[in-house]
């Protein structure tokens, strides 16, 4: 791997251009965020409109960040994360944070307890690079329990002016997949189909609508946003949600509704 404190980000560039296409391009990637930014991991995903999320590598200096990325986060619980939701919303290429995108109740979410504290992750951003239609490649950085740091203002900097550079450079080395085009997928409308088929649970579409909002972490305030409803209006379709699951909490509604998710 290359050893981020022997060459400039300058000399990491150009090792890094000059491997495009060929062996080693990831480890010469991986100097250059070093140099930017310092991560404790890397790994490169590509979100799909219709079809699982593909990995197409990784870097992790032995910590537990990518413990439950095949078995957990690539089988379905993707689905929940505020990035596919940039992926879907076609937001524009750039630098994004995951404490500036996740939803308000993000961080009490059982998806953040579940998942996230599994991989001990304290800090993660993104580059978000468009490689066709319906498709998008997520090069993810994080800092986990290895260092116990988030990224520093200096660093998020850093890496937004980059962000540009990184996203010829990863279009450039990995080409977009050749994907059968299908339509862009309804969460809602899938999570229903596999409760009623799985466990015999009917849905009204918004229920759905408010159970996958909940499992993503919104609070009831931010779904009433999102759904263009009131408060008390969000609480009584949360009512009827958790009455037609026979549940009583939200980490029943996850323990509940991943095997959904995995599944589908």
């Amino acid at each position: 791997m290359s050893d981020p404190a022997s060459a400039s980000i300058e000399e990491h560039l150009a090792q890094t251009i000059g491997k495009i296409g060929r062996a080693g391009f990831e480890d010469s990637l991986w100097g250059l965020l070093v140099a930017l930014a310092r991560p404790d991991n890397m790994v490169a995903l590509v979100y799909r409109d219709w079809g699982a999320a593909l990995e197409l590598c990784r870097m992790d200096s032995a910590s537990r960040a990518f413990a439950r990325l095949q078995s957990t986060y690539l089988e379905g619980v993707y689905r929940l994360s505020p990035f596919y939701g940039l992926h879907l919303q076609r937001a524009e290429e750039g630098l994004y944070r995951l404490r500036d995108i996740a939803p308000d109740a993000f961080q009490r979410s059982r998806f953040y307890v579940e998942y996230f504290g599994q991989t001990t992750i304290i800090d993660e951003v993104a580059f978000t690079v468009r490689l066709g239609e319906g498709l998008s490649l997520n090069l993810f950085l994080g800092r986990d329990g290895q260092s116990g740091k988030a990224f520093l203002p200096g660093e998020i900097m850093a890496c937004r002016r980059m962000a540009p550079v990184i996203a010829a450079l990863a279009r450039a080395h990995w080409p977009a997949p050749r994907v059968a085009p299908g339509p862009a997928e309804d969460l809602p409308a899938l999570l229903a189909s596999a409760a009623d088929r799985v466990l015999g649970i009917g849905l009204s579409p918004r229920q759905a609508q408010v159970a996958v909002l909940i499992l993503k972490g919104h609070s009831t305030l931010s779904i009433g946003l999102n759904l263009g409803l009131s408060p008390q209006t969000v609480k009584v379709f949360r009512k009827q949600l958790y009455a037609r699951c026979r549940i009583s909490s939200q980490a029943e509604l996850f323990a509940l509704m991943l095997p959904l998710l995995n599944g589908s």
